[in-house]
């Protein structure tokens, strides 16, 4: 029996006997449910009926006598053989093509499967105009090309693929729209502020795929305040090819602090407007150029500007405990936060796979300046108190390592101030450092993976104060950290001697 995709069909078995006995139908080419999801399905007038019958349920169907009030009657059994034909199937079912004018453009049309696959021919349109028609011999597969794409080129392209009971379609968009920038949020201290209720911002973006069509000839730049629906416009304009890659700047003025505003940047190629890309710009007090305080419990993003170093293994993530996944690694990582807080925010370093032992993840600060010195003068380099929170539960756990790396040197250089190994129990506890650095630096935590998947690391309450630390808690590598950091100061004095001998 032959039917077309959708229809409803009736599969009818005759039997014959008193008492006429239950017919059970199943699947005889295959161990497979029958179209109500179970194994057999039992009818008492012989008949199978199947609704909005699909390709998947073509095949063999058996009918057989079962066993009625007690009777042993040996059973009898017939075999339907039912066939399903349906339009083909093809790919890709909608595909965009992105091309500059001038430029060649291929599609391609495939047939997956069709029944009866007999007697295909294909259509192919622009809009509603054929372009192209003909009949299949051997291929499963037609294409269509543009050897020189024109404006009027531009538009949806289908594909009709056609057998007996109906066609399946391929759509391709042609268009010259550019692909949407790429901002950048790593800019090093993009916030500055010379009048007191004016900021600036320094905008940065990367092109996608700026040759996929024509030059990008300017971005239409909208700023909005967040929750007004008003707009300001302009364009900035581009010189030359971008390359892909290439860091683009711009810098928004007269912003008003502490207002946050909506940005929105739209490539323009000679095909028109592109791909639009929207962020938020918020005020955020600069951090100091001359530090005092510093704290981040990293509650807010974007995490008091620190970023993940790209030259590791894997990334910090910041994470809660109320948005924990269900799937987490138990026996490992903290349960709320410094303060207990299951809401409150916390950095840590997932240890599950596929991350494997000795990874590493490194996070880092932003760079902070230090008071600026005479250098004819003898004065104390400035002291600073580093502490932080850090969480270390679990049999597999780790290492952690906090470094400060001054201007100049490499992580690998500067050695870190604190380190720590192993499991440390179920609570937070707190480090505490005194540095002398010289120079501007950064603080660099490193999580090193252990053995296992039980090694979560977690930090939190990120401080950096003025002054000597007060009663600070024993330091693993106390004695080796405040050589490396501070010994730059008296070898300073001992050289400033020296020149002053020499001078006499």
């Amino acid at each position: 029996m032959a039917v077309r995709e959708g229809d409803t069909v009736e599969l009818e078995c005759l039997v014959s006997g008193k008492p006429k006995p239950i017919i059970l139908w199943s699947r005889a080419d295959k161990e497979a449910p029958m179209p109500d999801g179970s194994m057999q399905t039992e009818t008492y007038d012989g008949v199978l009926r199947i609704v909005n019958v699909s390709r998947e349920m073509s095949g063999s169907y058996r009918c057989q006598t079962s066993q009625y009030n007690g009777f042993n009657v040996k059973p009898r059994e017939a075999v339907i053989e039912l066939i399903v034909h349906y339009p083909p199937a093809v790919e890709p079912v909608w595909q965009e093509v992105r091309q500059g004018l001038g430029r060649t453009v291929s599609m391609n049309c495939r047939v997956l499967r069709a029944h009866p696959s007999r007697v295909l021919r294909y259509e192919w349109r622009l809009g509603s105009r054929l372009l192209h028609a003909g009949t299949f011999d051997s291929r499963d597969d037609t294409d269509y090309t543009v050897r020189s794409l024109a404006r009027e080129g531009y538009g949806e392209y289908t594909c009709d693929i056609i057998n007996e009971v109906g066609p399946g379609r391929c759509t391709f968009l042609v268009t010259g729209k550019a692909y949407s920038p790429e901002f950048y949020y790593d800019t090093y201290s993009p916030l500055w502020q010379n009048r007191p209720r004016v900021y600036g911002y320094k905008l940065q973006w990367t092109q996608m795929n700026p040759s996929a069509v024509d030059r990008i000839m300017a971005y239409r730049l909208g700023i909005r305040q967040t929750g007004q629906q008003r707009w300001w416009e302009q364009e900035i304009q581009v010189e030359g090819n971008i390359q892909k890659g290439e860091l683009i700047t711009h810098n928004l003025t007269e912003l008003i602090r502490p207002e946050a505003y909506v940005v929105r940047l739209t490539p323009i190629t000679r095909f028109g407007e592109g791909d639009s890309s929207t962020r938020v710009v918020t005020y955020s007090a600069p951090i100091n150029p001359r530090l005092r305080e510093f704290h981040c419990s990293f509650e807010e993003d974007p995490v008091c500007m620190f970023t993940q170093d790209k030259n590791d293994d894997f990334d910090w993530t910041r994470h809660s405990a109320a948005t924990r996944d269900t799937k987490y690694t138990p026996n490992t990582g903290p349960s709320g936060d410094r303060s207990g807080s299951k809401q409150g925010f916390f950095m840590y370093i997932e240890t599950s796979r596929p991350r494997k032992d000795g990874d590493r993840a490194r996070l880092l600060s932003p760079t902070f300046n230090v008071a600026p010195r005479n250098p004819y003068s003898i004065t104390i380099p400035p002291v600073y108190c580093f502490s932080f929170y850090y969480h270390m539960y679990g049999k597999h756990i780790g290492t952690l390592n906090a470094f400060v790396k001054q201007k100049g040197q490499s992580t690998s250089d500067a050695g870190p101030v604190w380190s720590l190994s192993g499991n440390q129990g179920d609570r937070w506890r707190q480090a505490k450092i005194s540095i002398h650095p010289t120079a501007s630096f950064q603080v660099i935590f490193e999580g090193i993976r252990g053995p296992g998947i039980e090694g979560d690391i977690a930090i939190d309450d990120v401080t950096l104060e003025e002054g000597e630390c007060p009663d600070p808690p024993s330091n693993p590598i106390r004695g080796a950290a405040a050589h490396s950091v501070s010994s730059i100061w008296p070898l300073r004095v001992m050289l400033f001697f020296t020149l002053i001998i020499g001078q006499r």
